[in-house]
């Protein structure tokens, strides 16, 4: 059985990625990064999701056992007003101290003004994996539009200015299940799923 350590402590995470190998009927163990030796400080210095999410998965490497598989994951929000911003920066948009609430402000009064039409955006979440002789990454996005005002109470982030192109709803208004349908994240999980299933794990 082939073994893979998240460069993440979310527990959730780390269940979603078991269940989704579980499901698609490979034979792989998700560990967590404690596991390993525990996460390393790990600087993202890169300027795209796919440089960040490799960089946290050879952080994760550099701890752990050689034949085993790591898994990193980088993601955020493009808003095409912006140029593409907040982009890798999205979780410091409004400053290395900042919260969601902060970061949804800044991007609010930055757009203000923007009509509907020229609101469009995405989620976009790069998965990487490294290993011996391994180095893929696999990117998923979700488009949508950004809301003028917060919607819904659930999620985190973004979520509740985003307003994905598959639903009436804000990613903080619908249900988990339905996002998991359509996020960023699990586009990027199936194309990882798919590339598992030829290696024969």
């Amino acid at each position: 059985m082939k073994t893979i350590y998240l460069a993440s402590g979310n527990a959730h995470k780390l269940n979603e990625l078991q269940t989704a190998l579980d499901l698609a009927g490979l034979s792989v163990r998700v560990c967590g990064p404690n596991e390993a030796g525990g996460m390393p400080e790990v600087e993202e210095t890169g300027s795209t999701f796919e440089a960040n999410s490799l960089l946290k998965a050879y952080g994760l490497r550099e701890v752990g056992p050689l034949d085993a598989w790591y898994l990193a994951d980088d993601s955020g929000i493009e808003i095409d007003a912006l140029d593409g911003r907040p982009g890798v920066i999205s979780a410091r948009y409004a400053g290395l101290e900042c919260d969601d609430e902060a970061n949804n402000d800044k991007v609010l009064r930055e757009m203000d003004g923007i009509p509907e039409d020229e609101r469009n955006c995405r989620f976009r979440c790069v998965l990487a994996l490294v290993g011996d002789r391994v180095e893929k990454t696999f990117s998923g996005a979700c488009e949508g539009i950004l809301l003028r005002e917060r919607k819904g109470a659930g999620g985190f982030g973004y979520d509740p200015l985003f307003q994905p192109l598959e639903s009436q709803s804000t990613f903080a208004e619908i249900s988990l299940d339905e996002k998991a349908k359509i996020s960023h994240r699990a586009r990027a999980l199936t194309k990882l799923i798919s590339w598992l299933k030829q290696q024969d794990v």
